[in-house]
Parts: structure tokens; sequence; C-alpha cells
């Protein structure tokens, strides 16, 4: 049976009483570092697991959950954090992804903060050899890139790479790589690092939403935000400019056509397809809730 899906058993009036729900969960990614007289290091994406195609920081997919009709689960799809903030965790039944670490702000004078760098994908390292990356989350994400030895800021992890190391000159570093996943029936590709800022030019932000770093002095402008529902890690603000929000998250689940899902309490953002035949995909952009299928 195509994809591991399988109904394993049903109960009166023909509502399933066990089936097989596949998932991608993604968080929030962390918001940029970055603000007068700093500079700002990329954030990490929110941390990615699933059990199709392919999940986040190397690891084998997961095994998808056995569910029952009738039961609620809840979901959260995670904010993106603001500006040199972590991103938040979403949620779908047991399954729980890591926000993303925030970027560093430091400068030639030392650190602004050293917490909340960790997540699914770590911040970015920092400038002149301060601020040591975040880590990534095992299965959800990667670290950050190392830390700089002047001012060009290092890029925060990926679904699928650590972000670039900063370096001995000025323009900040690329974020790592997103992971591409199918769960939709089309691939894309999601929880890209952000880009670390500089003074002559920002890393590119890694491909699945990460957003760009940008420059400093008087170069400008601030950094760019992570994309919305993909976990991407907000850009690195150059000197004197303020990074850009993470990305919100997003959950996608897959599950056969015979169900149908609900959200009776309200509470959540989202849409369901049949596109892809004997399945129906619902995805969950924004909100917290609890759903149930009959």
């Amino acid at each position: 049976m195509a994809f591991g899906y399988q109904i394993l058993g049903f109960g009166s009036g023909g509502a399933a009483s066990s089936f097989s729900v596949n998932y991608l969960v993604i968080a929030g990614g962390g918001g940029g570092g970055g603000q007068q007289y700093y500079y700002g290091s990329g954030a990490g994406a929110g941390g990615m697991r699933s059990s199709v195609t392919s999940t986040g920081g190397g690891a084998s997919n997961e095994t998808a959950l056995s569910l029952f009709g009738g039961t609620n689960y809840t979901v959260t799809v995670g904010a993106g954090g603001a500006a040199q903030a972590k991103g938040a965790d979403s949620v779908f039944s047991t399954i729980t992804s890591i926000g993303g670490g925030r970027g560093p702000t430091t400068s030639a004078a030392g650190t602004l903060y050293s917490t909340d760098i960790d997540g699914g994908s770590g911040g970015g390292g920092g400038s002149y050899g301060f601020e040591d990356p975040g880590s990534g989350t095992a299965g959800q994400g990667y670290a950050g890139g190392a830390a700089a030895t002047a001012a060009a800021c290092a890029g925060g992890g990926g679904a699928a790479a650590a972000g670039t190391a900063g370096g001995s000159g000025e323009g900040g570093k690329a974020g790592g790589a997103g992971a591409s996943n199918s769960i939709t029936g089309s691939a894309v590709t999601y929880a890209g690092g952000g880009g670390g800022g500089g003074y002559t030019g920002g890393g590119s932000g890694g491909a699945g939403g990460g957003g760009a770093g940008s420059s400093g002095g008087y170069l400008g402008p601030d950094a760019t935000p992570g994309t919305a529902n993909t976990g991407g890690g907000g850009g690195g603000g150059g000197y004197g400019y303020s990074g850009g929000a993470g990305g919100s998250g997003i959950v996608i689940l897959k599950y056969p056509d015979t169900i149908t899902i609900a959200n009776s309490g309200g509470g959540l953002t989202f849409s369901t397809s049949t596109s892809v035949t004997d399945y129906k995909i619902t995805t969950f952009t924004a909100g917290t809730g609890d759903i149930s299928w009959s």
C-alpha cells in the first residue's frame, strides 16, 4: 500500500477506529541578530521532523503515527521569532519541533547576549570571535556557522546543512540550506538558515525560506525576514541595522481520504486538499487547537 498508510479497523458508522497519519512538522525560525553599534548573525531555522521524504539534521524518516477516530490531538503552528528572539515550537500530537535559535548580536567589544541561540537549527557565530554558534537539535537541524574573526558574521543553520562560517573579511556569510519534502505531492524546500550580517554586504539566506543578511555602515537596509510557513531563519543585520524576523512554521498531515478532519474548538487556520489519489492532505498555517477525525 502506497506510502505506508493503512486502515487498521473501523468502528460503527464507518468511522476509522485506527489509521496512520504521515506528517511534516516545522517550527518557527529564529530572528536574526543586530542593532545599533552591533553586528547580527543569521538565525537558525525551525526544527523539521517528518515521516515522509526527508527530515531535518540528516536523520532517517520518522514513523507515521497510528491514531484513532473521535480522539483529540493537539496541533500548534510555531510563530517565527522577532528580531533577536528564538522561534516558537510546532506540535502535532506527540511530535514537537523546536524553534530556531536566534542570531547573536555582537561587536568588536563583545556580545550583547548568549542565550537562546540553540534551537531546531542554531544561530550563527558572532563577529570578531565573540559568541560560538548555536547548536541544532538531533534529527531536526544543524548548527550555525563558526564565529568570524572580523565583521563577517556567520549564517544560521538549516534543516539540511550548517550555516557558513564567518570569515576574516567584512561580508556576512550564507545560511545553511533547508531540506526538500514532498508530503503534498510536490517537492518543496523548507527550513533554510538566515544569512549573516556584515559591513560590506550580507550573506544570502539558505534555500527554504532563510532571510538574507544586510550590510552596515549606512549601506543597509535592515535584514530580510524568513519566509512565512517555511520555518526559515531571519537574516542578521549589518552594523547598525536590525535583524529580520523568523518565518512562521507549518504542520502538514497526510491521511486516508475515507475519513474527515475537524477543528471543532477552532483556533487553527488550515485547508484540506484531495489532489493526491486516495489521500487527504491538511495544511495548518497558524494557530493552536485540537483536531479529530471521524
